[in-house]
């Protein structure tokens, strides 16, 4: 990528600041360790009161992670949300040879259903 469109890409401060809080959320997360293997034997550990007596050795990262793992998903899935709301199908209009089955176009990018925008979000979901 040329200096100039780097500058273009970034010269928006805000987009700038965006950009930079979800790198650095993606970093954080691929830095922590993942504890999907170790949930199934920590749910049968759940004690009467509903909790699970964990003792483990974190890693900075680890810390780092859980710290801003709750408010992170939320902002994330606030987002993806708010972006599906505004990314929807639309009938395009106009005359078609399958009037079962008319052209649709996103009411927000214009582009032909599914748009760029609903594809990348349903990709990243099913991931």
């Amino acid at each position: 990528m040329t200096a100039d469109r780097t500058a273009d890409r970034f010269a928006d401060p805000r987009q700038a600041r965006l950009r930079e809080r979800l790198e650095t959320i993606r970093i954080r997360s691929e830095k922590s360790n993942s504890w999907r293997s170790s949930t199934q034997f920590l749910s049968r550990l759940i004690n009467r009161e509903g909790f699970v007596p964990v003792k483990t050795t974190l890693s900075r990262e680890d810390i780092a992670f859980l710290a801003g793992a709750r408010s992170d998903v939320i902002a994330l899935a606030e987002l993806g949300i708010r972006l599906l709301e505004m990314h929807q199908p639309r009938d395009a209009g106009g005359i078609s040879s399958d009037p079962d089955n008319p052209i649709r176009r996103c009411r927000a990018c214009m582009w032909r259903w599914p748009c760029p925008t609903y594809r990348a979000i349903d990709e990243a979901v099913d991931h």
